[in-house]
C-alpha cells in the first residue's frame, strides 16, 4: 500500500487542483462547456483523472486568454490609477469645508 501512496498523493494533488482552478476561473474565461458541467467533470472523473486532464488541456483558458480575449471576453478599460490627495491639497474638501463654515456664520 505505501507504494501506491505517492501515486494516489499525485493523483489527488491534481483532482484538487483542477477543482479549485475551475471555480476560480470567471465563467467568461471558460472554453468549451458552462462552468457546472466542469465541475460536474472534474468531480466524475477525477479518480481516473480524466476529468482533471480534460479541465487542464481543454476547459481551461490559455495563458494569453486570460489577459484578454476578444471573443470571449467582454472589454473592460483599464481603471485610472488613483491618487491620493491629502485633504489640504484636495479642493472638494477644501469647498466643503468653506461651504460648512458659511452655513456655520450664517446660523
Amino acid at each position: 500500500m505505501t507504494s501506491y501512496l505517492p501515486s494516489l498523493l499525485m493523483l489527488l494533488a491534481v483532482w484538487i487542483y483542477a477543482f479549485v482552478d475551475c471555480l476560480g476561473t470567471p465563467y467568461g474565461q471558460i472554453r468549451h462547456l458552462p462552468k457546472p458541467a466542469w465541475v460536474i467533470v472534474i468531480l466524475l472523473f477525477g479518480p481516473v483523472l480524466v476529468g482533471p486532464v480534460a479541465w487542464l488541456v481543454a476547459g481551461r483558458p490559455r495563458s494569453r486568454a486570460r489577459r484578454h480575449d476578444p471573443l470571449h471576453d467582454e472589454h473592460v478599460p483599464p481603471a485610472e490609477p488613483v491618487h491620493w490627495v491629502a485633504p489640504d491639497d484636495n479642493p472638494e474638501f477644501l469647498r466643503s469645508l468653506d461651504e460648512r463654515l458659511r452655513r456655520d456664520r450664517n446660523e
